[in-house]
């Protein structure tokens, strides 16, 4: 009632000149009241309540580089439809239809202000998998403004600082995250070049870089500041100027303590995956959210299908990367110094593997556990086919999973397909590490190797028929053909170790070179679909595909079922990471998700 007492005075500066001309667009700033509900909201409402006050003040005043985000601004309507409207046409390049009014007006001679006497109430997303979905949405909105005419006039005719004003407050965030990650992947890899050729030894060994204790610090500083402090650093700005710099102190430290550096990880791989897939392959498409007061239990199967490409497969390899080089580097040898190389890059991996379990309520609980795993093993068994939803099969979904490689250009089939080639470059470096080759460098190795792999392939493809041919009638028969198989591998495994002395660690190496290289493999695959479905071998690729995703579904839910055995972890994480008004919401819901089994078992009798 009392903003809309202001309406009159906030209608009165169209009539004012704002610089050069009169405002076309009137910002005003947003109140967000759901920080209340949990941690997640906490922190997303103290993210965007310092983009929408000081950041949206310095975007209007002096970088004159404002436009409109979604937010409630008031638009000179005259203006706007005088000039070709406010809505644009194309529902995949202006997914993100609210900037591109903004983009409109300044192109057209308009001016977008901002003022601080009127605040509107916003209600903002509260669970992980909304967030991640507003996320993923407007990463594939930035993602078409990079590749859009608006962006590329305003480039042209704006002046060197607002251009780069322009940039930085708009596709340019999106892109330096990008870099960000990318980034980590060429530091590995370039490590684990140095470390698989013989490099990293030989400079070691030299005196001029035997004592290099200045990088290994420079490391661990720049270590500290990826863990998402700098996202946390607006924030506690506005906070400062609000209610003072001790509050925001202790308001940032608060934040931390409840994982804050985990969630702003997390939403670096969101915006990440969504934006380069949005480059790579375009695609853009609207993600509903809700919006809702989310205190429910989201199942394993709901957080795979939301994660698996755009976290999961990312920090699966980069962990492997990282055993590797723990294997391999001379770095490794010294303790201190792999953790300053290397601290940073677990953490992201650990976050990115986990975090969607760490933030889901009753994430830890047992009895939700084994619901989850039924449900998992139900989704990931179901066959696909018309009607069928991607919630309800493991094949529905992967082929949607796939929809942006079905409409990508040339360019984007070759970009995908070269991308999936450093998993063989990976496998060359890494076979001749085994113990049984006894230092031969020949490519005889290496083609021995992708021998084994396509053993390894037809055996698959053995068991697949099999299993579709005489699963249902012939069951003995199936089952003594996979037990052939497992004799033989047995046998085999037995004769590598007695006569060429097979270690352990070979046995290790063997997986972590193998496994990655059927990966890419699978990757080349589905960018080359329309190829395989004429050969005959898409339903290959499929039984292949579901072969990948059990065994990463076993990886992430083994340490769950761990931690699920201990009644305090499931108490500690809703302490926690959710306040006591989350927790009591939790509690009801409990107890009213017993009251209906209760009823349903009643009902039944």
């Amino acid at each position: 009632m009392e903003e809309a007492l202001k309406m009159r005075n906030l209608l009165q500066e169209f009539l004012t000149e704002d610089g050069i001309r009169q405002p076309s667009i009137l910002g005003v700033r947003e109140h967000i009241f759901t920080g209340s509900v949990s941690s997640l909201a906490w922190f997303m409402s103290n993210q965007e309540h310092s983009f929408v006050t000081i950041g949206q003040r310095l975007l209007a005043n002096p970088l004159k580089v404002r436009f409109h985000y979604g937010h409630p601004d008031v638009f000179d309507r005259l203006f706007h439809l005088t000039r070709g409207g406010v809505s644009k046409a194309s529902r995949s390049i202006n997914l993100s239809e609210d900037i591109f009014a903004g983009f409109n007006s300044t192109l057209r001679g308009g001016n977008v202000t901002h003022h601080e006497y009127v605040q509107v109430g916003k209600g903002r997303d509260v669970g992980l998998n909304q967030i991640s979905k507003f996320e993923a949405k407007v990463a594939n909105g930035n993602g078409e403004q990079t590749l859009s005419r608006d962006i590329y006039r305003l480039g042209h005719r704006f002046d060197f600082f607002r251009m780069l004003s322009c940039y930085f407050t708009t596709v340019g965030f999106y892109f330096s995250t990008l870099l960000t990650v990318f980034t980590v992947y060429v530091f590995l890899y370039g490590r684990l070049y140095l470390a698989l050729s013989g490099l990293e030894e030989g400079l070691a060994t030299q005196r001029k870089f035997s004592h290099n204790h200045a990088l290994q610090v420079a490391l661990a500083s720049q270590s500290l500041v990826q863990l998402g402090f700098l996202m946390a650093l607006p924030m506690m700005m506005e906070i400062g100027l609000e209610k003072g710099f001790g509050k925001a102190l202790s308001e940032f430290i608060m934040m931390n303590l409840q994982l804050a550096s985990v969630f702003f990880t997390f939403s670096l791989g969101t915006k990440t995956h969504y934006y380069g897939r949005m480059l790579l392959h375009g695609g853009a498409q609207y993600r509903s959210t809700g919006r809702g007061f989310v205190v429910f239990h989201a199942k394993f199967a709901e957080n795979y299908r939301l994660y698996s490409r755009s976290h999961f497969v990312k920090g699966i390899e980069l962990m492997t990367l990282l055993i590797v080089y723990q294997l391999f580097g001379q770095t490794s040898h010294s303790t201190i110094a792999y953790i300053f190389v290397t601290s940073s890059m677990w953490f992201l991996v650990l976050t990115w593997l986990f975090a969607p379990f760490l933030f889901n309520p009753s994430g830890f609980e047992w009895a939700k556990i084994l619901d989850d795993w039924s449900d998992w093993n139900k989704w990931i068994s179901n066959r696909g086919g018309i009607g069928v939803s991607p919630e309800k099969s493991w094949e529905s979904w992967w082929e949607i999973e796939q929809e942006h490689l079905k409409h990508t250009g040339t360019l984007g089939i070759i970009f995908e397909i070269i991308l999936s080639l450093r998993f063989f470059i990976y496998q060359y470096g890494l076979v001749y590490q085994l113990t049984i080759t006894n230092n031969n460098k020949s490519i005889v190795v290496y083609l021995i190797s992708w021998l084994v792999i396509l053993v390894m392939l037809v055996i698959l493809k053995i068991i697949s028929v099999g299993r579709r041919r005489f699963g249902a009638n012939f069951q003995l028969f199936f089952r003594l053909i996979k037990f052939m198989i497992f004799v033989s591998f047995f046998a085999i495994l037995v004769v590598l170790i007695v006569l060429l002395h097979m270690t352990i660690k070979d046995i290790l190496v063997c997986f972590l070179a193998f496994l990655p290289t059927g990966w890419g493999i699978l990757l080349i695959a589905q960018a080359c679909r329309p190829l395989f479905r004429v050969t005959g071998l898409w339903g290959s690729v499929r039984a292949l595909a579901r072969a990948y995703e059990v065994i990463m579904g076993m990886l992430l839910f083994t340490p769950i079922t761990v931690l699920s055995w201990f009644p305090f972890v499931s108490e500690f994480q809703t302490r926690m990471l959710f306040n006591q008004a989350f927790s009591r919401g939790l509690q009801i819901s409990r107890i009213l998700g017993g009251q209906k089994k209760e009823r349903a078992a009643s009902t039944k009798d």
